[in-house]
């Protein structure tokens, strides 16, 4: 009796072909099930004809005895060479003959990359891994350092400081997510991807999706917190900084929860990181939004800022400060994502290995540079890290001169 096949489909482009049989032999298996339940025509067994039958390849449908059935090969890219070949079954009192031609000669399967071909393919993702393993590392470890910095000093306690560690922690996130979703995708080679469907890949790539989304929308919050700055600049910022949070948390958190409950209704098959899906579009279209209203934010605060030092009513002093602001968002353009709309707009399919390694590689640097950017080479850590370094070692010499003064006068 024909099992019912698993309710699962290929999580990775990579696994179509695998999907692509897998949704072919279930539908076969259901023809093959009613015609099982349906009732058998009087007779000997024999004249009854060929039943259908899944080859593994094709699913032959039923035929009377003496008739043949043709099938055409697979149409599936990079797998057989024609698609428009056809393959003939006969139906012979013992059963379905062998097919003619073969798959193989009718078909034509496509070359296969050798064994070295194959060892530097491999070769080649590890070194991806490795690097970017190295990247997230030193990333944590400097937000680390710099939310500590930021936390330590009370001088450093304010507005901007605090949105900047909002945008640390999604940095944070996002490279934990990436360690989290290795761990369990990948832990052991011994897993099929193509039909792994659990509760903890799932929910591995739900919290990868959110700490993408977060990242994504605290880099908009840091472009709207400058432009209030300079269009707003006798205001007090507090009154934003609850929006800002809704924001930057509370709008991926509310995407996220309409995409698991849309892939738990609809579409919840593998471990839901299939991005050729058409549900994808429910985190890449608020990413998508979050670029673009950056850009238009970054595009309006360098016209401001233009505008500012072109004025003959403004001293010199705010002139440099003005240019020094202008260089900082010069060099804050990787922060906004501009860069990420190169590939926005293409498919998922188009300039694989480079956008793997500017979003991999190139990527996972990106929150060391935030914390170079925000943290280390500001001026006012820099003094304040100066100023309290001043009195701990004057702290010091003091306990050692009194340390020495004991001495000798005991």
């Amino acid at each position: 009796c024909p099992f019912p096949p698993p309710k699962v489909r290929a999580t990775h482009p990579d696994c179509s072909v695998v999907l692509y049989f897998q949704e072919q032999e279930a539908e076969c298996l259901e023809i093959i099930r009613s015609e099982s339940q349906a009732p058998a025509p009087p007779g000997p067994r024999g004249q009854h004809g060929c039943l259908t039958e899944w080859d593994g390849v094709s699913c032959w449908s039923a035929v009377p005895v003496g008739q043949s059935r043709a099938v055409a090969c697979p149409d599936i890219l990079h797998v057989f060479k024609k698609s428009k070949a056809l393959i003939w079954r006969n139906c012979t009192e013992s059963g379905w003959s062998f097919p003619s031609p073969p798959y193989y000669n009718a078909c034509e399967l496509e070359a296969i990359g050798s064994n070295n071909d194959t060892e530097a393919k491999a070769s080649y993702f590890v070194t991806m891994k490795v690097l970017y393993t190295c990247g997230y590392s030193t990333s944590l470890a400097a937000l680390f350092l710099a939310i500590g910095i930021f936390s330590c000093f009370r001088k450093l306690h304010c507005t901007r400081n605090s949105i900047h560690i909002h945008f640390f922690t999604s940095f944070i996130l996002r490279g934990a997510a990436v360690f989290i979703k290795d761990a369990v995708l990948f832990s052991d080679e011994s897993i099929d991807h193509c039909t792994m469907s659990t509760v903890n890949c799932k929910a591995a790539i739900a919290f990868f999706q959110y700490s993408v989304l977060a990242n994504f929308y605290w880099l908009l919050v840091e472009g709207m917190y400058l432009q209030t700055l300079l269009l707003l600049t006798f205001t007090s910022d507090k009154r934003y900084i609850w929006w800002y949070i809704l924001i930057g948390w509370g709008v991926p958190m509310l995407t996220v929860c309409i995409w698991v409950v849309t892939r738990l209704q609809y579409d919840n098959h593998g471990c839901w990181d299939d991005y050729t899906s058409l549900y994808w579009w429910v985190i890449k279209a608020p990413i998508l939004l979050a670029i673009f209203v950056n850009f238009l934010i970054f595009l309006n605060v360098t016209r401001m800022l233009a505008q500012k030092i072109r004025s003959p009513d403004i001293s010199k002093n705010y002139k440099q400060q003005y240019m020094r602001l202008t260089k900082s968002t010069l060099l804050l353009i990787p922060l906004f994502g501009v860069h990420y709309v190169v590939f926005a707009l293409f498919p998922e399919h188009i300039g694989v290995d480079a956008r793997l390694y500017f979003e991999l590689v190139l990527g996972s640097y990106q929150g060391f540079l935030v914390a170079l950017l925000y943290c280390f080479l500001n001026g006012e850590v820099q003094a304040e890290i100066k100023r309290n370094w001043g009195k701990w070692q004057l702290s010091m010499e003091s306990n050692v001169f009194n340390l020495v003064t004991q001495d000798f006068t005991a």
